[in-house]
């Protein structure tokens, strides 16, 4: 089944022309019968979703399943490379986020639609459970306060246990207490994308990779997309503005651009800018466990949550691998072009790792010097900046226009 989907993502070309002639004979797109004033073709299709990776490839999923014409625009050569391809593989239990929260009601909904998916699709995962420490004793009120928040928001199965006890079911860990939650997992996230991408394929979703929205514009209460191949924006030297090669005109935009999701929003012409969230980004790097044959941990291990992230934590791949991670470095965005492209700093410094060993030394105090080896780095889009209160998260649709806008 893998090596199907393999084959089948590699017959989709990547030449506008060449996909459009797919939809027309697949009656997914209909031609309009003109063109812009600079002669730029326009085609009407049903729906447009921006973006392949998970939430992306799940959108085009369910809306293939409710019978609606699907197409898949992605700026990379293939999909998920973005953010569903640099981050911890975590199932999250819900614990963390404020009660009737749409992150809060998502996350517990969410773990369990997942888990159900991924045992019906044999995506590989495990419920291998999470132990969230308290390392000092004026965290330990801050650990019941989260116990108390994921009761509240539908967590089950949470467990407050003294340190000894968490050192018994873990022999490596040092704490004062630990709150464990037994319904928190990973899973292998390029299988589940491969499987979302699958589904929506034999469904008849077109996916259309080296292609970019650059902007657009709203004509008659609906969204136009401007529309390029994005070998022409590697070249672009920024004297000039950017220029479509192809204007479509969907019934139902999703935006769902990952990194660029709020940089595109703000160039679409008529698009209110009030509107528009604002956009904080907060890099993170991982280093993994070398010079170890044993894996020391059979549970995830979290730190109490900072500013930012919830800590540098101990993840566990289902490849036995041990990564430690992601720190939080806020970061300034970037051009618009290198952001379609994304050109984002993902380099891990190696020096780094001096900031990494206290860290997690305060539960983990057998951490050896020299061990840990440069991993990868993700970045996470946010819509709360540097020392400001996390807010939920925003999922806006508009009337008539159709432009759902999705951020973290």
């Amino acid at each position: 089944m893998l090596k199907s989907k393999i084959q089948s993502l590699e017959r989709i070309s990547s030449s506008l022309s060449v996909v459009f002639k797919i939809l027309k004979s697949r009656n997914i797109a209909t031609t309009t019968g003109s063109s812009s004033s600079n002669g730029v073709p326009k085609e009407k299709v049903d729906c447009v979703v921006i973006g392949a990776g998970v939430v992306g490839l799940a959108v085009a999923r369910e809306l293939t399943l409710k019978g609606r014409e699907v197409l898949v625009l992605e700026s990379a050569s293939t999909f998920g490379t973005g953010i569903s391809s640099r981050n911890s593989e975590v199932i999250h239990a819900g614990i963390y986020y404020p009660p009737n929260s749409l992150k809060a009601i998502l996350c517990v909904r969410g773990r369990e639609l997942l888990y159900k998916y991924c045992s019906e699709h044999n995506i590989p995962h495990n419920q291998i459970g999470k132990l969230i420490v308290a390392t000092g004793s004026s965290e330990i009120p801050k650990l019941h306060n989260l116990m108390n928040n994921g009761i509240k928001n539908g967590v089950g199965g949470l467990v407050m246990m003294e340190g000894s006890d968490a050192t018994r079911m873990e022999p490596e860990l040092r704490c004062l207490k630990a709150l464990l939650s037994p319904v928190s997992g990973i899973v292998d996230t390029h299988s589940l994308m491969l499987s979302l991408l699958g589904e929506a394929e034999n469904h008849g979703t077109t996916f259309s990779y080296n292609t970019t929205v650059i902007g657009g514009h709203i004509e008659e209460n609906r969204l136009s997309l401007h529309i390029s191949e994005t070998k022409h924006l590697e070249n672009w030297n920024g004297k000039f503005p950017l220029q479509p090669e192809m204007v479509l005109i969907p019934k139902l935009v999703v935006n769902s651009a990952g990194l660029s999701a709020p940089v595109l929003a703000k160039r679409f012409d008529g698009l209110r800018s009030a509107v528009i969230p604002p956009a904080y980004y907060a890099r993170g790097c991982y280093f993994t466990l070398s010079n170890t044959t044993i894996c020391p941990f059979k549970h995830l291990i979290y730190p109490l949550p900072e500013d930012g992230g919830i800590g540098v934590h101990v993840t566990l791949d289902l490849n036995g691998q041990v990564k430690f991670g992601p720190n939080v470095e806020w970061i300034d965005g970037i051009d618009d072009v290198s952001s379609f492209l994304n050109k984002f700093d993902y380099s891990v410094c190696t020096n780094r790792a001096k900031l990494f060993y206290p860290l997690i030394r305060k539960y983990y105090p057998n951490l050896k010097d020299g061990s840990l080896d440069p991993g990868y780095a993700g970045i996470r889009p946010k819509l709360s900046g540097p020392r400001q209160s996390p807010v939920d998260f925003v999922i806006q649709g508009f009337v008539r226009t159709y432009i759902w806008v999705t951020m973290c």
